[in-house]
Parts: structure tokens; C-alpha cells; sequence
């Protein structure tokens, strides 16, 4: 009778795991070539199922997400999956550090779970200069239900993808980059691929009911300027910044720099008729603007022509990112669950400091980090570091992290590659001495950013960071002559890209990787390569490694 007990329990263990697993979403994405005219100017775009902008992904937490990628452009291509953590599986990170490119003509399944997320991202192309033609969408994680969250759920819910956008193609924009010269001033502005005429022709892109409340997901997906978005005659509640409900304040307009997403509620409470979105270029000499038009269902009339005008000045901007303040009341999905939301009261084991510059290196344009330019190598620094081949391609640390000389950055021919300490807390400073604005993103974590601040940053500057309510996010900009600190417990094993969000920056050196090594090579910190890795360069014809264990 035990026995037969023994496997009646077994029986009953197998079935509630099998339930218990967390749904699946299936995708199928053919990448083509294709023809849009967003500014009127017919040009090739990279689409997706024929799309431009890409499909959003409307996903919900612990949702694991299988999406075939069948790559039918001519060049290798792969997607990021900006902000999504993508716990212990940098594997499906889709950046060259961590995997080789889909080749023409083949496809590849991404396999990758959303966990403990909530939020609003994007995803976008990171071989070539493939961001500037496309290919980039809309993700969203929604909150569980039986997780609530802080505001009704609003009537619906709008992804607002804005980004400055050039007329010419990706190949004639690389070409640019490779033959020394910087891709200069964009074209225009789009907002969900679109650029309203004006004319009184326009279809809407949003409508509303009146009286009723909706979420706007504000993205940035631009490759160069930071935009302002603002909404004719409506203010905006900010309720969540790239994965963290925040405290809801409300304001007039926002500064989305590269690569950040902002959720907004908006209330339908003018008089029923058309208003404009707008969305225009900051800190440049000469504004680019683009408008869409949100309709009131059944209102009358056009949007007034007086649009309203964006902020002047970056210290307006800075001044709106001291406001903004992580929501600790709410109930949901929150980053680094271990506890190290209380990160004020935790010591900083390291402090790195990544210093951007630009300069020319052999007649041509680089860009660089403490005065060293990254370049891909051949084989994945991921796959590198699994096979043992380490001595083969990269150095860690080749940076130093305080540095101290200026100058020209000098291109070596290996990646730059940090070695991070399991489950350290660290420190890092983005300081930056150019007269630009700067957008740095981190991979595979979210990160506390306590401060922004002009000038030089020293030691004395902890004393006026933020250790109690700073948003958890993965992206920060950097004002021109200022510095960012962000806080971070690397908890996340893996290879992790940290990358400047200006694409010509990155392509042409602004980027480093951080090694996150579990030391146990347990599954417990890391997956196991997965079984339709693609393998490149030296590892091609490798035996594999034996695979971690529990």
C-alpha cells in the first residue's frame, strides 16, 4: 500500500507541475525588406510580418515568450529585448556579445520568460545599422491579476513609439559611419511611423471617449535625439518608467530621452473634437517636430493650430528627473526581489566609473569608454567564456575603473569586457565631458539612478544621492558636462551589454560588456546554453561543454 501511495503522490506532483507552468505565447516574424515614405520620401525600411512600426508584444508577467525570427533581408540580423531582464539567460539577449547573428535566409526561436516584470519596453535590431530602418516595436508586460495595480485600469491602452528618423537607408548610414564621418542631423520625427501632413486629411492614431481614462506607453525609439512629448490641451499622469510605478505626478510635458518609456494616464475631459500629440527634438540648434491626432469619439472639429511649445534649455530637464520618485506603496512585480530595494541601507562594494568620449582614431571617427573603443569580435564573448576559449579573444578589465587619462581612444582589437563579482553591490558612474547628451543602458538589470548632476563626480557627491525612493529602470541620460550614478546589485549572471542608446555611438565603439560568473555553474544562477544555440567563429565545430547541474 506504500508504494502505491508513493505513486499516487508522484502522480499528483507530475500533474501540478505541468499545470503550474507559466503560459506560453507563440510568435512567427518574417524580417523583410520594404518600401515606406513616413517624411513622403520613398525609402527602404527592414519590416516585420510586414510592419512598420513592428508588432507590439502584449505580454503579462512570468509570461515565457517563443518567437521564430525568420531573417529574409541580406545581411545577419538579431533583436534586444530592451529592458527585459531575461533572468539567468543572456543566451537570448540578441546582442553580438551573447550570440551569433540569424544568417540570411535561415530563422531562429527566441525562448525567453518575462519574470517578475511589469512595464513598458521596446525591442529593436542590433546588427549593422539595421535601428535606423526599422524592425523596432512595442513590449509590454501587464501586472497579474491577482497582483494589483496603483490607478483603475484605464479605458485603454496606447504604445507611442517617437523617434527622429533619416530618409536614407541603413547600408548608405553605415557606410557613413565606416568611411569616418558622423551620421549627422536627422530628417525628421515620427510618431508610430507616421508624420501627420496637417491637412485635415489625417487619420487618427489614438481616440478617446469622453470623460474616460487612458494609458499612453511613451517610447523613445529613436536613434540620436532625446524628444519632448506633450499632449494639446491634456495633462499627463506618470504612473510607470520602464518597469517601476512611480509616484503620479502630473505634468504638462516629458523629456524621453533615447531608449526610455514612460506610461501615462490621460483623462478625455476637453471638449470633444481633435487635439495633436506632439513630439520635437531637444537640444538642438534647429527643432524637428512631428504631430498625431487624438480624436474624441463623435466630438466635432479640428486640433488647434497653436501647438504648445516644448521646455528650452537641459537644466528643465534635469530639473523633471528630480521629480521623478519610485511608488514604494504599490503592490507589484518589483526588481531584485532579494531585498535590494532597500538599497540605500547596503554598502557599495565598487565603484566604476565609464567616462564617454569622441575622437578620430586613423583619420576616422570613434567613439570610446575611458578612452578605449569596443569592437565586436567574431565569436560571441558569451559563447567565448562558456567554451573556455577566453585567453583566445578577450582580456577582462581592460578598462581602468577610475580613469585618469584623457585623449584619443585607442582601438584594440579585442572587446571590453568588465569582470563583475556574483551578487556584489556596485556602483557606476556615467560621466560626461562632451557637449551632447548621453543615453547609457545596462542589460539584463534594472538599476537604481540616485543622481544626475553637473560638473565632475567625486566621492563627497554620495552625500546628495537619492537612497530612498529613486526610480528602478534600465536606461539614464547623461547631461552635457554632468555626470549619472546608478546602484545595482549584480545578482543577474550572465554576459550583460552596457551600451550607449545613440546608435552611431554604439556601432562605432561607445559599448562594454559585463561578465557575471556564477561561481557554483548552477542552474539555480544560470541556464544552460540552449539546444538551438547558433554557433559561430571559433566555437563553430567545439564539442560542448558539459552543461551546469542543480
Amino acid at each position: 500500500m506504500g508504494d502505491v501511495t508513493l505513486l499516487l503522490l508522484l502522480c499528483l506532483s507530475a500533474t501540478a507541475f505541468v499545470h503550474g507552468e507559466d503560459p506560453y505565447l507563440f510568435f512567427r516574424w518574417n524580417v523583410t525588406y520594404g518600401t515606406i515614405s513616413p517624411l513622403g520620401v520613398p525609402q527602404q525600411a527592414i519590416l516585420i510580418n510586414g510592419q512598420f512600426p513592428g508588432p507590439n508584444i502584449n505580454s503579462t508577467t512570468n509570461n515565457n515568450i517563443v518567437l521564430n525570427v525568420f531573417n529574409n533581408i541580406d545581411e545577419p540580423f538579431l533583436l534586444t529585448w530592451s529592458g527585459i531582464q531575461n533572468r539567468k539567460n543572456s543566451w537570448q539577449d540578441g546582442v553580438l556579445g551573447t550570440m551569433c547573428p540569424i544568417q540570411p535566409g535561415t530563422n531562429y526561436t527566441y525562448h525567453f520568460q518575462v519574470k517578475d516584470q511589469i512595464g513598458s519596453y521596446i525591442y529593436y535590431p542590433t546588427t549593422n545599422m539595421h535601428r535606423v530602418a526599422g524592425a523596432f516595436g512595442g513590449l509590454r508586460v501587464n501586472s497579474r491579476l491577482l497582483i494589483p495595480i496603483p490607478y483603475a485600469d484605464p479605458e485603454d491602452d496606447y504604445t507611442v513609439l517617437i523617434g527622429d528618423w533619416y530618409t536614407k537607408s541603413h547600408s548608405t548610414l553605415k557606410k557613413f559611419l565606416d568611411s569616418g564621418r558622423s551620421l549627422g542631423r536627422p530628417n525628421g520625427v515620427l510618431i508610430n511611423g507616421k508624420s501627420t501632413k496637417g491637412d485635415g486629411k489625417d487619420k487618427p492614431l489614438f481616440t478617446m471617449k469622453a470623460g474616460k481614462t487612458y494609458k499612453y506607453r511613451i517610447c523613445n525609439v529613436g536613434v540620436k535625439n532625446s524628444l519632448n512629448f506633450r499632449i494639446q490641451g491634456h495633462a499627463m499622469k506618470l504612473v510607470e518608467m520602464e518597469g517601476s510605478h512611480t509616484v503620479q505626478n502630473t505634468y504638462q510635458s516629458l523629456d524621453v530621452h533615447v531608449g526610455q518609456c514612460f506610461s501615462v494616464l490621460v483623462t478625455a475631459n476637453q471638449n470633444p473634437k481633435d487635439y495633436y500629440v506632439v513630439a520635437s527634438t531637444r537640444f538642438t540648434k534647429s527643432v524637428l517636430s512631428s504631430k498625431g491626432i487624438i480624436r474624441y469619439i463623435g466630438g466635432k472639429g479640428p486640433a488647434s493650430p497653436e501647438i504648445p511649445e516644448a521646455p528650452a534649455g537641459w537644466a528643465w530637464s534635469l530639473n523633471q528627473f528630480r521629480t521623478f520618485r519610485w511608488n514604494l506603496t504599490s503592490s507589484a512585480a518589483r526588481p531584485n526581489p532579494q531585498g535590494s530595494f532597500h538599497y540605500g541601507a547596503i554598502n557599495i562594494t565598487r565603484t566604476i566609473k565609464l567616462v564617454n568620449s569622441a575622437s578620430k582614431v586613423d583619420g576616422k571617427l570613434r567613439y570610446a569608454v575611458n578612452g578605449i573603443s569596443h569592437i565586436d569580435p567574431p565569436t560571441p564573448l558569451k559563447l567565448v567564456e562558456y567554451y573556455g576559449i577566453v585567453d583566445k579573444v578577450f582580456k577582462y578589465d581592460t578598462i581602468p575603473d577610475d580613469p585618469q587619462a584623457r585623449g584619443a581612444p585607442k582601438v584594440i582589437s579585442a572587446p571590453v569586457v568588465l569582470n563583475m563579482t556574483f551578487r556584489n553591490f556596485i556602483e557606476i558612474i556615467f560621466e560626461n565631458h562632451e557637449k551632447s547628451i548621453q543615453s547609457w543602458h545596462l542589460d539584463g538589470y534594472s538599476f537604481f539612478a540616485v543622481a544626475i548632476e553637473p560638473g565632475r563626480w567625486t566621492p563627497e557627491c554620495r552625500r546628495n544621492y537619492n537612497l530612498l525612493d529613486a526610480v528602478s529602470r534600465h536606461t539614464v541620460q547623461v547631461f552635457p558636462k554632468s555626470w549619472a550614478a546608478v546602484l545595482l546589485t549584480t545578482d543577474n549572471a550572465g554576459m550583460w551589454n552596457i551600451r550607449s542608446e545613440i546608435a552611431e555611438r554604439r556601432y562605432l565603439g561607445q559599448q562594454l560588456y559585463a561578465s557575471v560568473l556564477s561561481p557554483a555553474r548552477s542552474l539555480r544562477d544560470e541556464y544552460n546554453i540552449p539546444d538551438n544555440a547558433l554557433l559561430c567563429g571559433l566555437v563553430k565545430d567545439l564539442p560542448q561543454p558539459p552543461p551546469y547541474s542543480i
